[in-house]
């Protein structure tokens, strides 16, 4: 070839050289790891992507980045890290156990669910519905949570000894009930369709109860669940309008209790402490103990069937598609 050629193509070659480096941002920010299958005890040096309707099943593996599950994706991952923060798309499931997730998790609306167990997680956030046809799910079990849990959607449980370090809110739920856990902060159900249930467990903030269409129970031997003890509320505790039936029963409350515009009038029974007081509407105390709906208390029975069928699902998938490339 001539030189002069030659010259020509190295100064062609120099020139979009340098264009591509004054583009490109750095190989670490453009690198996704695609999962799809079955992965071990790996570091992913980057971001974790479970591509639309697939299945990832990991147990053991550092993911360094952010995770993000796509549309019906689904995410199993057993004694794992990841160092950024997971979002999950609508009708996407993640279900995290001996797992710490530094950042946030977030269930876009109609997401199907998110399920932790002896889990660690920065907040979490449950979107609201909106006009998606899938009511998500958030169920917690021995898991601390650093930061806040706020649901707009679907079925919400905290229970056996999850820890909350801020606090719950959560506005237009199905339910949200707590058992046996404690919130460091405030708690606030809204407008939820079947209510709320509290046993066992400790909230050292304000609680409000608002606009719920189901019962508010508060302790045993309401009309929701047949739990076994009340709770410790560190401040006050306020139930109004709520439609359902109100049972308040074998509490500590540090607070004042008020009790407004509840149909029926709010049941308080006289093994509760409430050292501010009651303020409100109340029934007599022999009145306090309602008869348990078998209907209604079955509801976190049919919601953990659910969370089980999908996780069962998702771990077959992903075991048919074969080893990851991680």
């Amino acid at each position: 070839m001539p030189r002069r050629s030659v010259a020509k193509l190295a100064t062609v070659t120099a020139v979009v050289a340098a264009s591509v480096l004054a583009v490109a941002p750095s190989a670490h920010a453009d690198l996704v790891t695609y999962c799809i299958g079955t992965g071990g005890a790996v570091t992913v040096p980057n971001d974790l992507y479970v591509p639309a309707g697939e299945s990832c099943a990991l147990t053991g593996t550092r993911i360094t980045g952010n995770v993000s599950v796509a549309a019906g994706g689904n995410l199993v991952v057993t004694g794992g890290t990841v160092s950024g923060e997971v979002r999950v798309a609508a009708n996407g499931y993640l279900d995290a156990t001996d797992t710490t997730i530094s950042g946030q998790v977030v269930l876009a609306a109609g997401g199907y669910g998110a399920f932790l167990r002896d889990a660690r997680t920065g907040n979490v956030t449950v979107r609201p519905k909106g006009a998606a046809t899938i009511d998500s799910f958030l169920f917690v079990e021995r898991s601390t949570i650093v930061g806040t849990v706020n649901a707009g959607a679907g079925e919400v449980r905290l229970d056996q000894g999850t820890q909350v370090e801020r606090n719950v809110s959560s506005t237009g739920t199905y339910y949200t009930d707590v058992h046996d856990s404690f919130v460091d902060g405030t708690l606030s159900v809204l407008n939820s369709a079947t209510g709320s249930v509290v046993c066992g467990s400790a909230v050292r903030g304000l609680a409000t109860f608002a606009g719920n269409l189901g019962a508010v129970q508060l302790g045993p031997n309401g009309p929701l669940d047949s739990c076994a003890s009340g709770g410790y509320w560190g401040r006050d505790v306020s139930i109004t309008n709520t439609t359902g039936g109100v049972t308040v029963d074998d509490n500590i409350i540090d607070g004042k209790l008020t009790l407004t515009s509840n149909n029926p009038v709010a049941q308080v029974a006289d093994n509760n402490r409430i050292r501010g007081g009651v303020a409100g509407e109340q029934a007599s105390a022999t009145t306090a103990r309602a008869a348990r709906s078998a209907a209604v208390g079955d509801r976190e029975a049919a919601g953990e069937q659910r969370a089980e069928a999908r996780r069962t699902s998702a771990a077959q998938e992903a075991a048919a598609a074969g080893a990851a490339r991680l």
